[in-house]
């Protein structure tokens, strides 16, 4: 009887022993040791990709914005204020989502074929929206030259980044609006278009919210 407990007594102390180290060494020691490498090497990536304006963080740079106007009375969806340059669409997840608004609560796509008859609803609105936004006196733009990006929201509905062909037809309006030189604004998203990654990955891009941050330190230094 004395050796059953006392055999017991040793299994349960190796076993708290080896809890005790395993604790130390998988739930303290490691994660200090990874989240130091990681504030190192990535401090960056390692906090976010956030993005500073002004002194204080106002993004990252791997999350999407809006740039609407305040609700009116009785309205529901608010409308983009033509100022800003604008991202792709926010409906990544449709109509039912809670992901409207690049809300954080989820992501994903709308998983509807190239085919389905609402989807191309969309595509044809979204269209003849980018159209009527971005023509101005001086610019009309052509449905033909709306890009793909500009009418479709991405896998996740969280995209940041536009192609460079969808920030230029929105050049001449960003410029009306702001009383600036197209010139100007022109030469703001060429300073802000990244090529491809290793010069051979992905497509050629424009974070629209380091966009929109250079475009406002230009209006007020005019």
């Amino acid at each position: 009887m004395n050796n059953s407990v006392s055999n017991t007594a040793r299994l349960l102390g190796a076993g708290l022993r080896a809890l005790l180290v395993l604790t130390l060494v998988t739930g303290v020691l490691y994660p200090l040791a990874v989240t130091g490498i990681a504030q190192g090497l990535f401090h960056d990536k390692a906090n976010g990709s956030e993005i500073r304006s002004g002194g204080k963080v106002v993004g990252s740079s791997l999350i999407g914005q809006s740039y609407n106007l305040p609700l009116k009375a009785g309205q529901e969806t608010p409308e983009s204020d033509l100022k800003w340059f604008q991202g792709r669409p926010q409906n990544g997840l449709g109509t039912n989502s809670v992901n409207t608004r690049y809300k954080l609560i989820l992501s994903g796509a709308t998983n509807r074929s190239g085919d389905n008859e609402e989807l191309i609803q969309w595509v044809k609105d979204a269209k003849a929206a980018v159209v009527k936004d971005n023509s101005t006196d001086t610019y009309q733009v052509k449905p033909s030259q709306v890009p793909a990006d500009a009418v479709t929201s991405s896998g996740s509905g969280l995209d940041p980044d536009i192609s460079p062909q969808y920030a230029d037809i929105q050049v001449h309006r960003v410029a009306e609006k702001n009383g600036l030189p197209t010139d100007q604004v022109r030469k703001l998203v060429d300073e802000h278009t990244e090529g491809r990654t290793l010069g051979f990955m992905g497509e050629p891009r424009v974070n629209v919210l380091e966009l929109n941050i250079a475009l406002k330190e230009l209006v007020a230094k005019s």
